[in-house]
């Protein structure tokens, strides 16, 4: 949860999921730790025997149940504009299916310059290496990692599961509480990435 708030819509999905499985899914505990890979959060409800056929089942009911609720988070407009104001490029790395989360980008008219899906921390590290991203926002201890694996820094938001204390702990530069304050913070943080 960087720049889009897309829990109610994953609650729903979950909840759907749960409804055409027979398996009980906690949606309120899904939603309160998003970030690691969707099998990751399966993996907690289903049998290993079921996993692959719920992530299938829950990545063909996304689309219709989690896409029309998700919102900007404050800041994230704003933050986009003032890395594009520099001439920098806005590369999107998240855990989410690179399809999964274009829906999302599209229904909220984010426009990105590109986007790497279905990776999590070290995982994260090679896209960003590829994009030849010079710096890292991300919410979770995951992209703190990812940033630290790609010799770039991290900057935290505790618009997510993570305080900022487990942020700083895994290696943020700097931890803003959502990204209004970005735009302030860009120059110096940019700094940290020559």
């Amino acid at each position: 949860m960087t720049l889009l708030d897309t829990r109610p819509g994953i609650a729903a999905a979950f909840r759907k999921l749960t409804e055409v499985t027979g398996v009980y899914v906690d949606t309120e505990a899904v939603v309160s730790r998003l970030g690691p890979p969707l099998r990751e959060e399966i993996r907690r409800w289903f049998p290993p025997d079921r996993v692959e056929e719920a992530v299938r089942t829950y990545r063909a009911l996304y689309p219709e149940y989690a896409v029309t609720t998700s919102r900007l988070l404050p800041g994230a407009a704003e933050a986009v504009a003032e890395v594009r104001k520099r001439g920098l490029r806005v590369v999107v790395v998240t855990s989410k299916l690179g399809r999964l989360a274009r829906l999302h980008l599209e229904h909220v008219g984010l426009e990105v310059d590109d986007l790497a899906g279905d990776l999590f921390a070290e995982g994260k590290a090679t896209a960003l290496t590829a994009h030849g991203v010079r710096l890292y926002v991300g919410d979770h201890v995951g992209d703190m990692i990812a940033a630290r694996t790609a010799g770039i820094p991290g900057i935290g938001v505790t618009t997510g599961p993570c305080d900022a204390e487990e942020l700083r702990s895994a290696g943020a530069e700097l931890v803003l509480g959502d990204l209004t304050g970005f735009p302030q913070a860009l120059p110096r943080v940019m700094r940290l990435a020559l």
